[in-house]
């Protein structure tokens, strides 16, 4: 219960709320015509979005006010239950299979992405570890190690779906986590070597993955296939300059861009928006970021603020990836931009993720 001495933080949530306007606007404005084109309304993703936003604003609401001791003893039971939940997905007639990714599970109209549960899941058990177990940390064995254990059983489920993308950010959540809470510069610099050594080894064993590579190295030399994606998202940005075309007037989500209400809805931002508005919504993430580990610095105890951290950091690294993806410094990688981008089980979450850090933000800093 919120009692007279929690107060939430009010940059943090007013951050949060200008991220969701921003991406209610944009996912009308992008995916008008795609609505109207195949299922003769406009409003087609506009209305379901809505109804995201207010599922999301519910979940938010309810992350805010639980009491997060209750939610520490049920820790265990909701990481077995998204582990089920990744297994469940590849079982046929259960998961749900989209541009040959089988990442859903599919209950009548709605579909649920169980990865988004085991990132929050890995957090909070992550957090509980490193906080119950503070002085094992530097020892390699007794906290590096059963970390490890952590990250490769939840990513190796997530890549068999697969989703590398998702990984990445699971595994900077915990390598930020690890840094919070003390762990020794020589070990993390010895798993960065090794997880630069593995991202390598997933990439040479997909083929596709390696045409994404040679794509992002040179998206012309492949225009129609690979390199698709990022030509025509460059091609919304560049026209875009410093003030963009205006709302709504985007050419390139007349059916040029795919994903352009989702994965590359930044790119409708700054073909519309221009240099400034694409600039806004940057800032307003490295908002996030710093009210987001300020709460985690504030917090309480050690198990809140590695929270505050792990939760701060999946979205932030989130949002990172997905901006990258869309400018052409990174390889495509299919995630969402938090916040921003159509509805679905990532909105929900993202949201359910902002509830918690503010619940954290508006707890007293016993600390002091």
């Amino acid at each position: 219960m919120l009692t007279k001495y929690r107060k939430v933080d009010p940059v943090l949530l007013g951050v949060i709320l200008a991220l969701l306007v921003i991406g209610i606007v944009m996912t009308y404005s992008s995916s008008a015509v795609k609505g109207y084109l195949y299922y003769d309304d406009p409003y087609h993703f506009f209305k379901a979005e809505l109804i995201w936003v207010a599922m999301g604003i519910a979940a938010m609401t309810i992350a805010l006010i639980v009491d997060l001791k209750l939610i520490y003893q049920w820790i265990k039971p909701l990481f077995y239950f998204s582990l089920l939940l990744l297994l469940l997905v590849k079982i046929p007639g259960i998961g749900k299979t989209v541009n040959g990714a089988t990442r859903w599970i599919g209950l009548g109209p709605l579909s649920i992405q169980p990865s988004e549960v085991a990132k929050i899941a890995t957090v909070f058990l992550m957090a509980r570890f490193l906080a119950s177990n503070p002085y094992n940390i530097s020892s390699f064995r007794k906290g590096i190690v059963p970390s490890l254990a952590l990250l490769v059983l939840v990513a190796g489920l997530v890549m068999f779906q697969p989703d590398l993308g998702t990984t990445l950010v699971i595994a900077a959540t915990i390598f930020f986590m690890l840094i919070a809470v003390g762990a020794k510069i020589w070990h993390m610099a010895g798993l960065g070597f090794a997880g630069v050594g593995l991202l390598v080894v997933a990439i040479i064993a997909e083929p596709y993955r390696m045409r994404r590579i040679f794509a992002f190295l040179d998206p012309w030399a492949d225009p129609s296939g690979k390199g698709y994606q990022t030509i025509q998202s460059l091609l919304a940005l560049g026209p875009g300059g410093l003030f963009g075309l205006g709302l709504g007037q985007s050419r390139q989500k007349f059916l040029y861009l795919p994903e352009n209400h989702t994965d590359f809805i930044f790119a409708m931002i700054g073909e519309e928006l221009g240099f400034v508005g694409a600039s806004l919504v940057v800032i307003l993430f490295f908002l996030f970021m710093w009210r987001g580990y300020r709460a985690a610095i504030q917090a309480p105890n050690n198990f809140l603020g590695l929270l505050g951290v792990g939760l701060t950091s999946l979205i932030g690294v989130q949002a990172m990836i997905n901006m990258g993806v869309v400018t052409g410094v990174l390889p495509v990688t299919g995630i969402t931009l938090p916040f921003i981008s159509y509805g679905g089980t990532s909105l929900l979450f993202t949201m359910a993720c902002a509830g918690f850090l503010l619940n954290i933000s508006a707890m007293p800093n016993l600390r002091r």
